[in-house]
């Protein structure tokens, strides 16, 4: 195949570049995913890349040999897409035996491979995800949820994250209180808000108020 893909843009392997499916030679394409009403900027870019990295696939099932339908496509065939791509990365992955391995910012270049970042990958898998069923695939049939990609994409985020030294770890986010106990928070910090105000206590309010 001699494709050039350009793909994932937006992303960390291909910020500011072409869609991949421009690079592909031409023929028809795969079923586009139905429009909506016009959405938001964010959803509808998020809608285009989506678009085309769909026919992208596409064009890659035809190009395979032999010629794969979308029918016939399995999980496999999701590996194999995906490891085509790394030929394409820009994402420095250091080995094992490169004085580099587990180093964020490398002070000087390396002969390591470039390989497709993780992120890409994962955004990628969850767009073409997403347009399959889109297309009228069902859940349990869907190639792009198959338990070998998920595994796949699990062992590239682990993989990348100890060659580069970064983590790919979420950040948790603080769940904010239920109202009953967000109120209850603020009545205790007015309470002792109060207590800490020279020459007041709750015994010296008492006492003025009995009096």
């Amino acid at each position: 195949m001699d494709m050039i893909p350009q793909l994932m843009e937006g992303s960390s392997d291909y910020a500011g570049s072409s869609n991949l499916t421009a690079n592909f030679s031409s023929g028809a394409t795969v079923t586009q995913p139905p429009s909506s009403s016009p959405p938001s900027a964010n959803s509808s870019r998020y809608e285009n890349q989506k678009r085309r990295d769909w026919n992208t696939f596409g064009q890659y099932l035809r190009n395979h040999r032999p010629p794969l339908s979308l029918s016939r496509c399995s999980g496999a065939h999701v590996l194999e897409f995906l490891r085509y791509l790394d030929q394409f990365g820009k994402t420095k992955v250091h080995t094992t035996v490169c004085h580099f391995y587990g180093h964020p910012n490398p002070p000087a270049p390396c002969p390591c491979p470039l390989r497709q970042a993780w992120g890409s990958l994962d955004a990628l898998i969850g767009r073409l995800r997403a347009a399959f069923e889109e297309n009228g695939g069902q859940p349990e049939t869907n190639p792009f949820g198959a338990r070998a990609v998920r595994l796949y994409l699990r062992e590239v985020r682990d993989m990348q994250s100890k060659a580069r030294g970064v983590s790919y770890e979420k950040k948790k986010r603080k769940r904010p209180l239920p109202p009953l106990l967000a109120s209850s928070s603020s009545a205790v910090a007015s309470h002792q808000q109060f207590q800490t105000l020279p020459g007041t206590s709750s015994t010296t309010h008492i006492s003025k108020i009995e009096k």
